[in-house]
């Protein structure tokens, strides 16, 4: 048992972030590979957060940055309990209230012995857990962590747009 998770911990380090699948709301899969060689702002998100409002702020940058290769991708997770109830009031609330046009994840789980792959790598890989809603992962074209912010950090901060800008193609 502990040869196996040493050896799922060994590989997990090893991997690259776009070695990592995530399931979109509408059950597609969202393949980190497809955007390789694009910047992907993955953020974990709740709808009912009182950081909410970045929401506004991805789809800013999106639509400002997203021509020239950004990918901005949400992964609602109700970790902290602030997630709604569901993937069809996620989309609701997301898609249809607040208009968001990005890719959006699934409620995905995001820290803990649960975590997704791609949370356990930035955790393994780099020390980084979200310790709350709106923690902001920045990947490189080449598969890479770039940077990682916490939640008080809106997305069109200076020190977030300016490490987009730099690794746009």
């Amino acid at each position: 048992m502990l040869k196996a998770a040493l050896g799922l911990v060994i590989t997990l380090l090893a991997l690259p972030a776009s070695a990592f699948t995530f399931t979109a709301l509408d059950g597609s899969p969202l393949e980190l590979e497809d955007w390789r060689g694009q910047p992907v702002l993955v953020v974990n998100t709740a709808s009912l957060c009182g950081f909410t409002r970045q929401y506004g702020d991805m789809q800013q940058i999106y639509e400002e940055y997203g021509p020239q290769g950004l990918v901005v991708l949400a992964v609602p997770s109700d970790d902290f309990r602030q997630e709604l109830s569901s993937n069809e009031e996620v989309a609701d609330f997301c898609r249809v209230q607040t208009g968001l046009t990005f890719p959006i994840t699934q409620i995905t789980p995001v820290r803990g012995a649960q975590a997704h792959p791609f949370y356990q790598w930035l955790a393994d890989a780099h020390g980084h857990v979200p310790n709350w809603n709106f923690n902001k992962a920045l990947i490189g074209a080449d598969g890479e962590l770039l940077g990682f912010w916490g939640s008080a950090m809106r997305p069109t901060a200076r020190a977030i747009t300016r490490e987009i800008r730099a690794a746009l193609p």
